[in-house]
């Protein structure tokens, strides 16, 4: 799937942006040749975003939905406390396991919990609080991970949801393929709840943040 945002002005961000560490080198490199998807992975951009969104909220408790192949996992990581973990929800074996392995290798093993089954289930099994949710998963389900995240989220918590923007398919009111019309219904969802105040980034794909009132 193309980024919202044109490839040449994505390049430049990335130029500029603190050059990865050796172990999200080998998991870029690694995704890139053994997963067609490799799109799915978040990327350098995005990994810091990620990492510096989670370090300035001060997150102890992360919650990921979609761990792929764990490099978002492994950016989060990065701008944790001593003591601060993740729990990532992974419904793909074959993912799960390749994440596992790549975050075995990193120097956060210790962090990290993949969960492998329906993250319906698993968040449903979760008890609160979560200083930062990242929902990377089924687009089908986003309204539904983020009424289930919600009541979870720590005061002065976070939540940032991937693919929001979804390369511009969300604007195509003939577009009704049921993930492009359950992004439309998150993002229209998200901008009237009275439960919360977001923005919409246009990085990558679209990042769209949240945090309650």
């Amino acid at each position: 799937m193309p980024d919202i945002v044109d490839p040449a002005v994505g390049a430049y961000a990335d130029a500029h942006c603190t050059p990865p560490p050796d172990h999200l080198v080998a998991v870029d490199a690694d995704t890139r040749e053994r997963m067609p998807a490799f799109g799915m992975m978040v990327g350098l951009m995005e990994g810091r975003l990620l990492e510096l969104l989670v370090h300035a909220v001060g997150a102890r408790r992360v919650l990921e939905i979609g761990t792929f192949t764990g490099y978002s996992a492994l950016s989060m990581a990065a701008g944790l406390p001593p003591g601060g973990t993740i729990i990532t929800c992974e419904a793909d074996a074959h993912h799960a396991a390749v994440a596992m392995a790549n975050i075995q290798a990193s120097p956060y093993a210790g962090r990290i919990e993949v969960r492998l089954g329906s993250a319906l289930d698993t968040v449903a099994g979760l008890a609160g609080p979560f200083d930062f949710v990242f929902i990377d998963a089924d687009k089908a389900n986003y309204p539904t991970y983020y009424e289930m995240v919600l009541p979870k989220l720590s005061d002065g918590g976070l939540i940032a949801a991937d693919n929001t923007l979804w390369s511009g398919r969300v604007l195509d009111g003939s577009d009704d393929s049921t993930d492009t019309v359950a992004l439309r219904a998150f993002n229209d969802l998200v901008a009237v709840d009275p439960r919360v105040v977001c923005t919409v980034l246009t990085v990558r794909d679209g990042v769209t943040l949240i945090r309650k009132r």
